[in-house]
C-alpha cells in the first residue's frame, strides 16, 4: 500500500479559515509516527488475511481489476483513517488505539473485497488440501472464495468448474420449465395422480441438478461450506434415482398392484440408504470417486429386475414392451458410461492438463446425467401415452401377470 493514501488522508484534516489563514494540522507533531504505525499493522493484518484465506494461492489481482481493486483500497483506506481520526480529535489528543482498531476492521474488509475482486486462477499444486480433487487437471482452478457473492460471480469466469456449473445450472432451469408447463395442464388433459407421478420425477431432477451446479458453484468457498454442499449433491443423485423409478414402476406395472407396491418399496429403502451412506464424511474424498460412482451405479441397476418382470409380464416381442425397455436401456447405458468415465477420470488420465477447463470426465459426466434424464422424461413420456389409450386394465391386481 503505498504511502500516498495515508498522506491524502492527512491533507483532507487540513482546512482554511475565513480569513484564508491555514489552521494548525491536529496531529502536526506525531503524524509521521502513526501512519508508520497504521501502514505496519495494516500490512500485518493483510497478510494473516491472505494466509488464512487464500493459503498457497497466487493472490495479486487479473490485469483487467488492477485499476477498480487500487481505487476501492484507496477509498476504504482512507474511510478508515478518517472514521477513526475524526471523532477522537478535542484539542490536540487522539486515541491512538481505537484509531488501531478501526483500522484493522476496515483493512479485513479491503482484502476481503481484493479476494472477491482481483482472484486468478491457480495450478492445482497450489491449492489447499481440501480443495485438491483430481490432479489431471492441472491449471485452471479458483482458489478458495471466502465469500457467497464471489463464488457465484465465478459462474461467469472460465476455470475448471465453468462447464460443471452451466451444464447442470441450465438443465435445472430446463426441467423446472418442463414441470411448471406438465403441472398447470387442466386437469381433464392430465389427472391429478399422473402429475404426482410425474412429479416425484421432476422433482428429483430438479433437486439433483439444482444441488450439482450449487455445489459447483461454491465448493472454493472453504472446508466446511464445500463438504456440507458435496453431501447435497450427493444426495440428490440418490433423489434422481429414486425419482426416476417412480413413473417408471408405476405404468410399467399399472394393472399389477402388489409388485408395483413391492418394487417402490425396495426402491426407497436403497434409495434411503444412498443417501445415508452420502452424508458420511469420507464419502466425498477424491480417494473414495470409484466407491461413489460403485453405489450410484448399484441403485441404478437393481432397476433391471423390475425390468426382466416388466418383459414377462408385457412380452418380450411387444412393440410396447420393446419401446419402454428401449428407452430404459438408453437412460442407462447414458448413466452407466458417464459414472465409468467419471471414476476412471477419462479421458484427463490420458492426456494429464490438456482438458483442465474443456471435455474432462467430469464434465462429461454431467452431460450424461442431463441426457439420461431427458431421454428418461420422454420414455416415461411414451409410457403415459400408451396407458391412456389402451384405457383401464382388464384384469387389475395380479401378483405376477
Amino acid at each position: 500500500m503505498s504511502q500516498s493514501h495515508y498522506s491524502d488522508a492527512e491533507d483532507s484534516l487540513t482546512d482554511t479559515d475565513n480569513s484564508g489563514l491555514r489552521k494548525r494540522k491536529l496531529w502536526d507533531p506525531e503524524t509521521e509516527s502513526i501512519t508508520s504505525e497504521i501502514k505496519d499493522l495494516l500490512d500485518d493484518d493483510v497478510n494473516s488475511l491472505v494466509e488464512e484465506d487464500c493459503i498457497g494461492c497466487p493472490l495479486p489481482s487479473t490485469p483487467e481489476d488492477e485499476n477498480v481493486l487500487d481505487s476501492e483500497m484507496s477509498d476504504v483506506l482512507k474511510a478508515a483513517v478518517l472514521a477513526a481520526l475524526l471523532p477522537k480529535f478535542s484539542g490536540d489528543e487522539m486515541d491512538i488505539t481505537t484509531l488501531a482498531q478501526n483500522a484493522a476492521t476496515q483493512a479485513e474488509q479491503v482484502v476481503r473485497k481484493m479476494i472477491a475482486v482481483g482472484w486468478s486462477v491457480c495450478h492445482f499444486h497450489h491449492l489447499p488440501d481440501w480443495l485438491q480433487d483430481n490432479d489431471f487437471l492441472q491449471r485452471g482452478h479458483r482458489p478458495p472464495l471466502p465469500s457467497f457473492r464471489a463464488c457465484f460471480k465465478s459462474i461467469f469466469r472460465i476455470h475448471t468448474e465453468t462447464g460443471n456449473i452451466w451444464t447442470h445450472m441450465l438443465g435445472c432451469v430446463a426441467f423446472i420449465g418442463i414441470a411448471i408447463y406438465f403441472l398447470m395442464r387442466p386437469t381433464l388433459e392430465i389427472e391429478v395422480q399422473e402429475k404426482i407421478v410425474f412429479g416425484a420425477f421432476f422433482a428429483g431432477a430438479i433437486i439433483c441438478l439444482g444441488c450439482s451446479f450449487v455445489f459447483h458453484t461454491v465448493n472454493c468457498h472453504s472446508q466446511f461450506v464445500g463438504k456440507l454442499f458435496s453431501k447435497l449433491d450427493y444426495c440428490g443423485i440418490a433423489l434422481l434415482i429414486m425419482g426416476s423409478f417412480v413413473p417408471w414402476l408405476y405404468y410399467g406395472f399399472y394393472c399389477h398392484f402388489k409388485p408395483k407396491v413391492i418394487y417402490l418399496s425396495v426402491v426407497c429403502a436403497l434409495g434411503i440408504t444412498s443417501i445415508m451412506v452420502s452424508l458420511w464424511d469420507k464419502f466425498s474424498e477424491s480417494g473414495w470417486r470409484p466407491f461413489r460412482a460403485a453405489v450410484f451405479m448399484t441403485f441404478g441397476l437393481s432397476g433391471i429386475i423390475p425390468a426382466i418382470h416388466f418383459g414377462v409380464v408385457e412380452g418380450w416381442f411387444n412393440h410396447v414392451s420393446q419401446k419402454s425397455l428401449g428407452w430404459l436401456i438408453l437412460m442407462g447405458v447414458l448413466y452407466i458410461v458417464g459414472a465409468m468415465l467419471y471414476a476412471l477420470r477419462v479421458p484427463e488420465r490420458w492426456f494429464p492438463g490438456k482438458f483442465d477447463i474443456w471435455f474432462h470426465s467430469h464434465q462429461i459426466f454431467h452431460v450424461f446425467v442431463l441426457g439420461g434424464a431427458l431421454v428418461h422424461y420422454h420414455g416415461i413420456s411414451e409410457m403415459a401415452m400408451h396407458r391412456v389409450t389402451i384405457g383401464q386394465c382388464e384384469i387389475p391386481d395380479q401378483l405376477i401377470y
